[in-house]
């Protein structure tokens, strides 16, 4: 004959103790959990007797362990030998609910935030020297087959990797740094008509084009097409367990992967930095040349003898440099890449966003070295 779910609490002894009587089962437990809880709400430990319970099932023992909350220890329970086998299963398979944690507010969730800022900086400064470390020792492995098995080298791999991250971006390179040759032109010729100095609208084009922006237009729009590419195509892969497939066959992702990248972007990007070269000062040629009535014999002339080959050496000089960097970036966030879609997408716009920040940091620790070394 069933028994509707019952407890008494006993304040006699060291602490207090409740005992359960009646079936502790899902169809008679009742309201017995709930009015268990809040009769236990706030005493502390207390000790637990459930040898008068005549059938206890497994939700009899999920009440009873909620009710006891977080300091609840089934070893204390005085139960006979089955019913303390079922509460030890049941405590093993159930976490009890720890209260909730009162989120930080004001200053102390700013201090909170710039102190886990601080610590993911560190960690992300450790990520990226290990990449470099295991960069390097794929670089040098590569050296060694150059010499001795040319035929390890995945050259296949590298030329298409150069035709799509290199070739392809032609077009796109040329069209944007016209415009800017042009814009630059525009400008030079409105502002130095002022002073009656549009002669030296050309040799503002040809130190801006030839020293900066070549080179700064290629490696934005390369961080824009190769950096976002590389990191979703090897997210992708590590999204799939395809790295994972490949460690387990014996074969380095480094050299399968990231060195290919790496050797076509610093293969394709001066050649890059060349186009954008030729096409910036064409289009700061065609400004003058429409605005201030000045030729291209005499424009080509202004550049040879009055801005020089230095300034061309200067900007392509950067191209290896930022070919690295945005290779590196690319490489090292498709390769942090979880397990799931949304951690793809902030790794690809990490990658840019990176790889535009590091492109400008470059660029102004070039200027400044060739300024001390007057060049």
């Amino acid at each position: 004959m069933d028994t509707e779910a019952q407890f008494s609490v006993r304040s006699a002894g060291e602490k207090p103790t409740v005992a359960l009587t009646g079936d502790w089962t899902a169809n008679n437990l009742g309201d017995a959990p709930a009015r268990l809880a809040q009769a236990l709400k706030g005493r502390g430990p207390i000790g637990v007797d459930i040898r008068k319970v005549r059938r206890l099932d497994t939700a009899g023992a999920y009440a009873l362990i909620r009710a006891g909350g977080a300091d609840f220890d089934v070893k204390t329970v005085k139960a006979r030998p089955e019913s303390g086998r079922l509460l030890e299963l049941v405590a093993a398979a159930v976490r009890v609910e720890a209260p909730p944690v009162r989120t930080p507010r004001g200053f102390h969730e700013m201090t909170v935030r710039i102190g886990k800022g601080v610590v993911n900086t560190a960690y992300e400064w450790i990520d990226t020297l290990a990449f470099l470390g295991h960069l390097l020792v794929a670089i040098a492995r590569a050296l060694g087959y150059l010499v001795t098995n040319p035929k390890r080298i995945r050259w296949a791999a590298i030329f298409s990797l150069a035709e799509r991250a290199g070739l392809d971006a032609i077009p796109i390179v040329a069209v944007t740094s016209f415009f800017i040759g042009a814009v630059v032109g525009l400008l030079g010729a409105n502002m130095l008509s002022q002073f009656g100095a549009q002669v030296f609208a050309v040799e503002l084009i040809g130190v801006a084009v030839l020293r900066e922006f070549n080179i700064i237009i290629t490696a934005v729009l390369l961080a824009g097409r190769s950096a976002s590419a590389f990191a979703a195509e090897i997210g992708s892969m590590k999204m799939n367990q395809e790295i994972d497939a490949m460690q387990v066959m014996g074969v380095d992702p480094f050299e399968a992967l990231v060195l290919p990248r790496f050797v076509a972007l610093l293969a394709i990007i001066p050649l890059l930095t060349f186009v954008a070269t030729l096409a910036g000062l064409v289009g700061g040629l065609v400004v003058v040349w429409a605005a201030l009535d000045l030729g291209p014999a005499f424009f080509l002339q202004r550049i040879v003898d009055d801005v020089g080959v230095a300034h061309f050496w200067v900007g392509m000089s950067k191209a290896p440099v930022m070919a690295a960097v945005i290779a590196g970036i690319g490489c090292r966030q498709g390769l942090e890449v979880g397990g799931d879609v949304e951690s793809l997408g902030r790794r690809v716009t990490a990658a840019v966003v990176h790889a535009i920040f590091a492109i400008i940091m470059i660029d102004a620790a070039f200027a400044l070295l060739f300024m001390k070394l007057n060049v």
